[in-house]
């Protein structure tokens, strides 16, 4: 009985343990990328990076800390496998190639929208959580999943947060460039959303794990091929990737640019399993908005001790703190009603 008290016990708090994981990856993630893009490393001597240009090792870390981690962990065997030549070899479905494709935009506009000089961490990351939690309940609505009024409150907080920053003309720096971002970002997560709330967001571990693996397979592998096209073209983003792919690979930074892949492995490994939880995604999302929120308060301040570098507007930190108070306001009734279950 003792066994099964504490099988449930995790089973009812595990997405509060993942969420840590994803809190704990972010803050060096978003703090060494902002670093990066400033040029705030001794051995950068004060020379800027673009987004673009930062972006080809770090594709190429994540892809080979996302190999590492699925092998450690033994995750493979939960993929679907056809044989080819005698071998038995994980492969995708056509739902989870297609979440990967979008989960692939994901990693790559959120490293970008770090990389902007006129826009803090704060600001940034307040415009592509609120734009996600927004369409929590739309993606719920789409797919028949009951949203307890909890979860209704959590996403009113994030609403306020972000209209509190949208009113601030302070505040409201948003380059054309990044404001594409964040809507790529925003409609990538939208259909993610739905892919996964159709084939998984299941009880059933394998079924959750399928998906993950596959889905994951597929992601930081395609971002690493989008570069490379990306390396082809034309114009400032195509010398960009190329100089990214070129430049980096025997300097003293190196070591930066694979942690900050490694940490977006991350965040993308212990965020995927928080929106993979049963519950609904209006709770759900919350959950894993809130947690990064947190670590981007927190990357700013240690952002701000670098010389000639500032803490965020007020009203970035307002807003902040409302999506961390939403967050809490979501915990407790689910807390409660586990508790109770267990009664």
């Amino acid at each position: 009985m003792e066994k099964r008290a504490f099988k449930r016990f995790l089973s009812d708090y595990s997405i509060w343990g993942f969420a840590f994981g994803y809190f704990a990856c972010y803050i060096p993630y978003s703090l060494l990328t902002k670093i990066m893009s400033k040029g705030l490393l001794p051995s950068l001597h004060g020379t800027s990076m673009d987004g673009f240009v930062i972006l080809p090792v770090v594709a190429v870390a994540t892809l080979l800390a996302m190999i590492l981690v699925i092998s450690l962990l033994g995750w493979w065997k939960y993929a679907s496998h056809s044989t080819v030549f005698g071998l038995s070899v994980p492969h995708p479905t056509k739902w989870t190639f297609l979440s990967g494709f979008f989960t692939s935009l994901i990693i790559g506009t959120t490293t970008l929208a770090y990389t902007f000089e006129s826009v803090s961490i704060v600001l940034a990351m307040l415009f592509m959580r609120g734009g996600v939690l927004i369409i929590g309940p739309l993606v719920d609505a789409s797919t028949k999943r009951k949203i307890r009024w909890f979860s209704w409150a959590g996403f009113a907080g994030a609403g306020l947060a972000l209209l509190l920053n949208a009113l601030d003309a302070k505040s409201f720096r948003i380059p054309l460039l990044l404001g594409l971002v964040i809507l790529i970002y925003v409609l990538s997560y939208y259909m993610r959303f739905q892919f996964m709330s159709r084939n998984a967001k299941s009880d059933k571990k394998d079924v959750n794990l399928r998906y993950f693996v596959e889905e994951t397979m597929v992601s930081t592998p395609m971002l690493v091929i989008i570069l490379g096209i990306f390396a082809l073209l034309k114009g400032k983003i195509g010398a960009d990737v190329r100089l990214g792919w070129t430049m980096h690979w025997n300097q003293p930074y190196l070591w930066a640019l694979l942690l900050i892949g490694a940490m977006s492995q991350g965040t993308g490994f212990f965020g995927t399993l928080v929106f993979l939880d049963k519950h609904e995604n209006t709770y759900c999302i919350p959950v894993n908005r809130a947690s990064s929120v947190l670590a981007g308060v927190i990357a700013s301040m240690l952002l701000a001790l670098f010389p000639g570098q500032s803490l965020p507007a007020t009203t970035e930190f307002i807003g902040a703190g409302i999506m961390i108070v939403s967050i809490l306001f979501l915990s407790i009734p689910p807390l409660i009603q586990a508790k109770r279950k267990r009664i």
